[in-house]
């Protein structure tokens, strides 16, 4: 992929010059078929970041949003299978997300599939509180709507090409094609690759001639955009997309050590396709739309889930996944009358192979020394495999509708949604094996095989009143009251314990009790309701917009992600009790004059349980009331200053410099609020050269190489924290023409 540029340098075509977008203080251009009007007048807390935005903070994956959307927060750790977003202390570690994700209007229902590499984005929006109404499943915290670039607005050639420490590189290109007033075509491909940053110690000093770190990785993508109008009242978008992905991660570091050490290979692979089609006729007085989409996946992941030098097991999970999205929408207006009504499916179809191998130190200190000593047991090999295969359908249905009435300076807005979910497992596991106890030899098999199948129906309402304050500019107070919700499931990852609960009474321990298929894999559906205040404010005749939110949200079966005690090999989840969160949102957006801009947003979250026990390490129940729930950060906080230099020379049209700093903390990593990450800061500048169609951006992410964690857990006893990234210098060339 380094001949990309060369190729792409050969290439002549002839196309349109685009003029530079100016990113406005609202910074939308273009509304989403679900959305009335900009979101900067709409009874919601949003925060938009246009294309000038993406690029001068050089955003390059959704974590790289994290923090400058206020209580918004992405730990950067494990791997692109990873990809846990926390909203008001509202999150997911894994299985169901708690924020959604819509890319061009087609929903990704997959977190598997949220961390890719953003290239020609026109914006993003971060909308946050529940969208469960108009977005349905796992919206309850939020939502996230990707927008590319339009091939019927844009036309033109764009490159781009960047290094960075650690031997980084990035390169991509988009191609942009209006062959006449009906047609046009937008073409894009891009790659990324990086060494790494964290050295394995066990792998440097049995393999010295390799020179691989822990988190390398690569990552290739494509989108090829069409756009069609086959008449003046019809519009037609098809999107194809394609993404590979390969890469180390997991860099994990036992507590006391200073480097990765395990003696397994980690990785992660996944292959992505995805089409999406949307159809738009445009009627006297309403609208129809018609959103399509159609994604399937294909990961595989491996993990030393000790990550330790010491053979305990490895898993692996391999899956393939089909996703079939429809959705219906109607909306109109007539006189101060506003509706939109909708009828939404999916499928989903992912079947699952996860074996767990057991190895040497983890069948001698897991099984073994769970034994009678008397038994003197034997095992007969060093190592052997609990089998694991899912089939996973889901399906759902959902009607849904909002009327909006304006009353002079209010408007009134009340919607609901009937939502109706099925889920189900098919699980066979089956684990083969022997061991010899007092000179004699045993044969130990488990079969499982068995089917399990939930049902979720949920009514959604969502009411809001807006009032239009009487100033110049738009301006406005709103207040909401909406239900979230995230569907219930199964969680796949504690069969290995199941199976392995199964053996020891045929070796005359004792199992754990209540640990049947049932109990241990489901969970129910995590409920909320949340209550809102806010305004959007604009002021100094545009030139400075603010925006002001307080929510509070009672969550009823909140989904948390636990390490059960004791030396285990699977993760559960569990649904706390009951939990509440209070907080509040401020974002400015500040340009005093032509040259100076100001971005400062800041949130505040207190997440806390209110009844919710569990067992401590010796078996004794514990409360956890009053606890701060873990993972979501207490404060995020993000603040950038930009001054933009005109030059009076041919070769240079301006330069801008750019100081930012990003900042978040206090982090709990646990349930009894023993161990946090503190508030940290991360400061970066910026210096970009402006030519005609060039432009040179020099830039540093945390100057001053603070030190912070971003993810802790416990493994089979054993403590283990990911380092957030060192000070890293890049530079970006984009041409434009």
């Amino acid at each position: 992929m380094r001949i990309l540029p060369l190729l792409l340098s050969a290439m002549t075509v002839g196309s349109a010059f685009a003029a530079e977008r100016n990113d406005t203080l609202k910074e939308v251009t273009v509304t989403a078929i679900k959305q009335s009007e900009s979101l900067n007048l709409q009874p919601i807390a949003a925060t938009t970041l246009g294309e000038k935005s993406i690029e001068r903070y050089n955003i390059t994956t959704m974590k790289d949003a994290s923090e400058i959307v206020p209580n918004f927060y992405i730990p950067d750790y494990g791997s692109r299978m990873t990809s846990s977003i926390y909203v008001r202390g509202l999150g997911a570690r894994m299985d169901q997300p708690a924020v959604g994700l819509n890319v061009d209007n087609i929903p990704v229902l997959n977190k598997n599939d949220y961390d890719i590499d953003l290239f020609d984005i026109e914006r993003i929006e971060v909308m946050r509180g529940p969208q469960s109404v108009l977005y349905g499943r796992n919206t309850m915290g939020g939502l996230i709507n990707i927008y590319t670039l339009s091939p019927m607005k844009y036309q033109g050639l764009r490159l781009l090409e960047e290094w960075a420490s650690h031997n980084t590189w990035r390169s991509a290109m988009g191609l942009y094609y209006k062959f006449n007033e009906k047609f046009a075509m937008g073409l894009d491909l891009n790659a990324y690759a990086t060494y790494g940053e964290y050295p394995n110690l066990w792998t440097r000093k049995h393999y010295p001639q390799q020179h691989h770190k822990a988190d390398q990785a690569e990552q290739y993508a494509g989108k090829l955009k069409l756009a069609w109008l086959p008449r003046e009242d019809v519009s037609v978008d098809n999107v194809i997309s394609f993404n590979y992905n390969r890469q180390g991660g997991y860099p994990y570091i036992q507590i006391g050590e200073k480097h990765v050490n395990y003696n397994d290979t980690c990785y992660y692979d996944r292959t992505s396709f995805s089409e999406g089609l949307t159809i738009q006729w445009r009627a006297p007085g309403f609208t129809l739309s018609s959103i399509t989409g159609l994604r399937y996946m294909d990961d595989d992941m491996t993990l030393d889930q000790d990550f330790t030098p010491e053979s305990y097991f490895t898993l692996s999970q391999r899956q393939k996944e089909w996703t079939l999205t429809q959705d219906f929408i109607a909306r109109g207006k007539k006189g101060d009358y506003n509706w939109m009504g909708g009828i939404f499916g999916f499928m989903r179809h992912t079947r699952m192979d996860a074996p767990v191998k057991m190895l040497e130190d983890g069948i001698q200190h897991l099984i073994i020394d769970n034994m009678p000593t008397f038994l003197n047991p034997q095992w007969d090999s060093d190592h052997f495999y609990l089998l694991s295969d899912f089939t996973l359908p889901v399906w759902g249905l959902a009607a849904y509708h909002q009327s909006e009435v304006e009353l002079d300076r209010w408007t009134l807005t009340a919607a609901l949604r009937l939502d109706y979910e099925h889920s189900a497992m098919f699980y066979a596991s089956d684990a083969s094996t022997g061991v010899t106890v007092m000179g004699r030899h045993m044969d130990l098999e488990v079969h499982e095989k068995g089917h399990l199948k939930q049902h979720f129906l949920e009514l959604l309402p969502k009411i809001t009143a807006t009032y239009r304050l009487p100033m110049r500019e738009e301006s406005n107070l709103y207040a909401s009251i909406a239900k979230g919700y995230k569907s219930g499931g199964y969680n796949t990852q504690m069969f290995s314990d199941i199976l392995q609960n199964k053996l020891i009474p045929n070796m005359g321990g004792q199992p754990k009790p209540d640990y049947d298929v049932n109990t241990v894999t489901s969970y129910k559906p995590e409920k909320s309701w949340n209550y809102e205040i806010g305004g959007h404010f604009t002021c100094a005749r545009g030139r400075v917009m603010t925006d002001l939110t307080a929510f509070y949200i009672d969550c009823r079966d909140q989904q948390l992600t636990v390490f059960p005690d004791g030396q285990t090999t699977g993760r559960m989840m569990t649904n706390a009790g009951r939990t509440r969160s209070a907080g509040v949102e401020v974002s400015i957006i500040a340009r005093p004059t032509e040259r100076w801009a100001v971005r400062a947003t800041y949130g505040y979250t207190d997440a806390r349980f209110i009844n919710y026990t569990d067992f401590n390490e010796n078996g004794e129940k514990i409360s956890y009331k009053g606890n701060i729930i873990p993972y979501a950060p207490r404060h995020t906080v993000f603040g950038s200053v930009e001054y933009r230099q005109p030059l009076p020379m041919w070769w240079f049209n301006a330069i801008s410099i750019q100081a930012d700093c990003r900042a978040a903390g206090p982090i709990y990593w646990d349930e009894a609020n023993l161990r946090r990450q503190d508030f940290y800061a991360l400061p970066g500048a910026s210096v970009r050269l402006e030519l005609q169609n060039v432009s040179l951006d020099l830039w540093a992410h945390n100057i001053l190489n603070t030190r912070y964690d971003t993810f802790y857990f416990k493994s089979i006893g054993n403590e283990f924290t990911q380092r957030g990234k060192s000070r890293t210098l890049g530079m970006t060339l984009r041409y434009i023409m």
